[in-house]
C-alpha cells in the first residue's frame, strides 16, 4: 500500500523545518506543494503543525517507549516516530493502523531500513494509547511552571517568563491560544469583495479587534478570484491595527515592510502620500512589489540600519524582525529553535533599526515601533534604549486606539486592555489575535 501525499509531504516539510530552518507555513504554500489535492494539503497542514505544536509532549511519549535516546535517533526515524504519535495521541479520526503502518514505510523510504524493526516496536506499544496529559484541555489543569510547560508543549523558560510577565492565568492563555489553529483575518476595505466572497462560498464573520477586518468561518479563501488577484490577503488582526496607528501622512517610511500586508494597509489609507518601502533582502522586495502594487509606493532593497535616504519622513513605521513569540500559534518552530540569548542580539539590532529610522523623521513627525515579539528586551527595553534622545516623546497609545474608535474603525471594546503604560500590547489567549507590541514616538 503506497504512503499517502499528504503523510509524504508531511515528512519531507518536517526534515526541512528542522534541517534548514525553514518556516512550515512557507513551505506547506511552496510550489513543491501545489500538486497536493485540498484534502491531502488539508491533512498535510494539520500533520505538520500538530507535530510542531506538540512536539516536546510527543518526545516524551516516545521516550517512554523507546529502548534507545532520542539523541541517538536519526532525524528521519524521529520525524516519523513523531507523525505517528501524532496521529495516534492526538487525532481521533485517523485509523491506527494507518498511522502506524505509514510511518514505517516513512522510515523505508528514507532508507532507514535496519532502523524499521525499532520503528514497530514503539508503536506497538501506542497501541490504544491515549495520553493523558495530551491536547490543549489538559493545559486547564496544569498547576505551576513546569506542567504548563509539559502539558502544552512549551520551553520552560519561555513559560517561566510569560508567568513573571503577564501572571499564571494569562500565561495558562498565552500557552493553550498557541496550540489551537488561529483563525484566518482578512481586512475588508470593499463591501462589493466580500459579498464576492460570499458568492464563492466563503462564510466570514465580523473582525473582532477591528470593523474593516473579517474572520474566516468556512471555505477556501485560495481558491477565490480575489485573493489570486490580490484584492484579499490574509492578516492577523494585531498586525492590521499596528498598520492604523501609523495614522496619515504625506510622505511615509516603512522600513522593514516584507512581506507586505502594513505597506498595503498603509498605501491604501494614504493614497495621495509618497510611500518608500525597504526590506533588507531583494528577493522580498520583489515579493512585496508584486503584493503592492499601488503607484504611490517605492520599493528598495536596504538594510534599516542604514538606509540610503536623505529625505525625511512625517510617518514612519519600524515593524522590526524579532523573535515572533508572539506568532506562535501560526509559526510553533519558533519555540523550539530560540534560545534566551538570542533575544540579546535581537535587541541589538533593533536598536539599531529604530535609531536609524528616527533619523528620518521629520520635525512634529512621528514613528511607530513594533515587534510580534511577547519579550520585555525587544519591546519596552528597546524603547528605553532610546530614551536619551531627548528630541523624541513617547506618545500614549490609548489617544490614537480612542480616535480609531471614534472613527468606527476599533471594535475591541476594553482598550485598557489593548495598553501596558503608554504601549499597545496585544497577548494571545487574553486577545482573539497574535501578540504584538507597539510604541509611537513623536519628534519634538
Amino acid at each position: 500500500m503506497p504512503i499517502s501525499p499528504a503523510r509524504v509531504a508531511a515528512f519531507d516539510i518536517l526534515l526541512r523545518v528542522d534541517r534548514d530552518d525553514s518556516y512550515a507555513s512557507e513551505l506547506l504554500h511552496s510550489s513543491g506543494n501545489a500538486g497536493l489535492s485540498s484534502a491531502d494539503h488539508g491533512l498535510a497542514t494539520e500533520l505538520v503543525m500538530g507535530v510542531l505544536r506538540w512536539r516536546s509532549l510527543l518526545d516524551q511519549n516516545i521516550a517512554e517507549r523507546s529502548s534507545q535516546k532520542l539523541t541517538r535517533l536519526d532525524p528521519e526515524v524521529l520525524t516519523a516516530l513523531r507523525l505517528a504519535a501524532y496521529q495516534l495521541l492526538l487525532l481521533d479520526r485517523v485509523p491506527e493502523r494507518a498511522a502506524v503502518h505509514e510511518s514505517v514505510e516513512l522510515v523505508k523510504r528514507a532508507r532507514k531500513r535496519s532502523a524499521v524493526p525499532f520503528a514497530n516496536a514503539v508503536l506497538r506499544k501506542f497501541a490504544g494509547a491515549a495520553s493523558g496529559n495530551a491536547g490543549v484541555s489538559a493545559i486547564d489543569n496544569a498547576q505551576g511552571p513546569a506542567e504548563l510547560a509539559a502539558f502544552s508543549a512549551h520551553p520552560l523558560w519561555l513559560v517561566e517568563r510569560w508567568i513573571y510577565e503577564f501572571g499564571f492565568e494569562a500565561a495558562k492563555g498565552v500557552c493553550a491560544y498557541d496550540q489551537r489553529i488561529p483563525q484566518t483575518a482578512i481586512r475588508v476595505t470593499n463591501a462589493t469583495i466580500a459579498d464576492e466572497l460570499q458568492k464563492q462560498n466563503i462564510q466570514l464573520s465580523p473582525g473582532q479587534l477591528l470593523t474593516s477586518a473579517r474572520r474566516l468561518v468556512a471555505g477556501d479563501l485560495t481558491t477565490t478570484r480575489p485573493f489570486r488577484d490580490g484584492q484579499v490577503m490574509i492578516q492577523d488582526e494585531a498586525s492590521q491595527l499596528v498598520s492604523l496607528l501609523v495614522g496619515h501622512g504625506a510622505n511615509i517610511l516603512d522600513c522593514c515592510a516584507a512581506p507586505g500586508g502594513k505597506t498595503r494597509t498603509l498605501a491604501e489609507r494614504n493614497p495621495n502620500a509618497r510611500i518608500v518601502a525597504t526590506d533588507l533582502h531583494a528577493h522580498r522586495a520583489r515579493m512585496l512589489r508584486k503584493l503592492v502594487i499601488a503607484p504611490n509606493v517605492q520599493v528598495i532593497a536596504a538594510d534599516a540600519r542604514n538606509l540610503p535616504l536623505t529625505a525625511l519622513f512625517d510617518r514612519v513605521l519600524a515593524d522590526v524582525p524579532c523573535s515572533g513569540t508572539g506568532t506562535l500559534a501560526r509559526n510553533p518552530e519558533i519555540k523550539w529553535r530560540l534560545k534566551p540569548e538570542d533575544l540579546t542580539d535581537l535587541q541589538g539590532r533593533q536598536v539599531s533599526i529604530l535609531r536609524s529610522a528616527m533619523q528620518r523623521v521629520s520635525p512634529g513627525g512621528r514613528i511607530v515601533y513594533s515587534t510580534c515579539s511577547l519579550e520585555k528586551e525587544e519591546n519596552s527595553e528597546v524603547v528605553d534604549a532610546i530614551s536619551a534622545d531627548h528630541s523624541f516623546r513617547v506618545l500614549d497609545c490609548r489617544i490614537e486606539l480612542e480616535r480609531l474608535r471614534s472613527q468606527g474603525e476599533l471594535a475591541w471594546k476594553d482598550i485598557e486592555s489593548l495598553t501596558s503604560g503608554p504601549y499597545l500590547r496585544t497577548i494571545p489567549g487574553v486577545h482573539p489575535c497574535d501578540g504584538f507590541f507597539a510604541a509611537i514616538l513623536e519628534k519634538i
